[in-house]
């Protein structure tokens, strides 16, 4: 592998307009600038919500803020919008009646990466398995990053000067983009999620399998056999397709073998990874994290090396404090049904906090782990839906606030000896600004109660 970086002034000439000013698209107005481009970023929320606005205004970006409006498409010769834009956004229906064409901020990327990468989406366990794989790569003694729907994006990632890429890719960044083409592919999972914004669970599948869209024969997919509806994606990859699973893998697949990863992938049988602390509850992780390296050419010592050392990102199923015996397990990355029922699956008994924006989502499938839980308490908009869910099943309560619900939890914890955990199974966005500060907040919040209780006030 050789490092390579994108051609400065590709889009010279062009004058793009960049639809939203988050992350992504500030990071996208950020390349284009760089690649000759004239920017204009449009975006919905006023000038004084926007962080990035004065480092982009300084950088020559024209920033029109406070609603979308037709005139910010003037000259426009092409549109990038973030992934957070829904497709049916009037901004860009205005852009293609005007005959401009809209990429997404992925489409981008693919068009200016030089160097080889692996892609990797599912409807849980994307950053995680990313990050394991970077590690991977990076064990390896290649200069490879972790970028894309992870928080690094992937046009800033593609226009540096590494030697590989790993790209997490999210259903709304896969929607809008026809050039990627990953050497290595993953489709780690597949259930309903987002179904408020792709409409159906046809069209959320749809744009997961345009992972692998441009993919041949020169190239690999990492399919899941253990998921039934992620398996039928994977079927119809273009490429030869590695199967990974929980269980003892068949010839030529990985999968777990006495509490161990194992390879039958690629020639002999290698001990990839072992299943204890932390890791005993990521089997599919590592299993598919570790397929996914050996297929792009990391030796199997690397590997080995990567995934031991690998430590995962916050609210992933962290232990952030204990009060008084009680555990309170941070899983606030849990945003949906199929997340948060690995997640309660995981621990014995618990005290669970859910809720928050359902996305159209059914909640009926968590009444199926009832037998994990002795109490439930519930916040924001799907609270009433829970309730219905929980009710006659399992003792539930809704709280105002992640700060209430907290306190009740461990009362209610606290005399059954169960663990309190949030897995909220809804996104954060009715209450919060992201998952995160959902799980920050729940963390001082019981953080809060050990030095009450250090006190000797309870």
């Amino acid at each position: 592998m050789t490092a390579g970086s994108a051609s400065v002034g590709r889009f010279s000439g062009e004058h793009v307009v960049v639809v939203g000013a988050g992350v992504a698209g500030a990071a996208a107005a950020q390349v284009l600038l760089a690649e000759g481009a004239s920017v204009t970023v449009s975006e919905a929320r006023p000038l004084a919500d926007l962080p990035s606005a004065g480092t982009l205004v300084e950088a020559g970006v024209v920033v029109l803020a406070g609603g979308h409006d037709p005139s910010h498409l003037a000259g426009a010769t092409l549109v990038v919008t973030g992934p957070g834009v829904p497709e049916q956004a009037p901004i860009l229906a205005w852009a293609r009646a005007e005959g401009i064409q809209v990429w997404g901020e992925m489409e981008l990327g693919a068009r200016i990466c030089a160097v080889p990468y692996i892609a990797v989406t599912g409807t849980n366990g994307k950053t995680t398995v990313t990050g394991m794989i970077a590690a991977c790569l990076q064990a390896a003694g290649t200069d490879a990053v972790a970028c894309g729907n992870i928080g690094h994006p992937f046009p800033s990632a593609a226009q540096e000067d590494h030697q590989a890429l790993v790209v997490e890719c999210s259903s709304f960044q896969l929607r809008l983009q026809e050039s990627l083409h990953p050497r290595v592919s993953v489709l780690l999972n597949l259930a309903p999620d987002h179904l408020d914004w792709h409409g159906s669970f046809d069209a959320y599948a749809g744009a997961k399998a345009s992972i692998y869209r441009n993919q041949s024969e020169d190239d690999v997919h990492v399919g899941n056999r253990d998921d039934p509806a992620a398996r039928a994606v994977s079927d119809r990859a273009p490429c030869p397709v590695i199967w990974t699973t929980e269980h003892e893998p068949r010839a030529g697949e990985v999968g777990i073998v006495d509490g161990q990863v194992v390879s039958r992938a690629f020639g002999q049988d290698e001990v990839l990874a072992n299943l204890t602390g932390d890791r005993a509850g990521w089997p599919a992780d590592l299993a598919a994290a570790a397929t996914a390296a050996l297929a792009f050419g990391v030796p199997a010592e690397a590997v080995r090396g990567g995934l031991a050392s690998f430590t995962p990102a916050s609210h992933r199923g962290e232990t952030v404090a204990t009060v008084a015996g009680v555990r309170f397990i941070d899983n606030s990355k849990a945003t949906n049904v199929h997340a948060a029922l690995a997640a309660i699956g995981s621990v014995e008994r618990a005290v669970l906090i859910a809720g928050g924006r359902a996305k159209g989502a059914d909640l009926t499938p968590l009444r199926d782990v009832a037998d994990h839980l002795s109490a439930v308490f519930v916040i924001g908009e799907a609270a009433p839906q829970l309730m219905q869910v929980f009710a006659g099943v399992v003792p539930i309560a809704e709280a105002t606030s992640i700060e209430e619900a907290v306190r009740s939890a461990f009362d209610a914890a606290r005399s059954a000896g169960d663990v309190v955990l949030l897995a909220p199974a809804c996104a954060s966005w009715d209450q919060f600004t992201d998952y995160a500060e959902r799980g920050d907040r729940f963390a001082r919040a019981a953080r809060t109660l050990a030095e009450v209780s250090a006190d000797g006030r309870s």
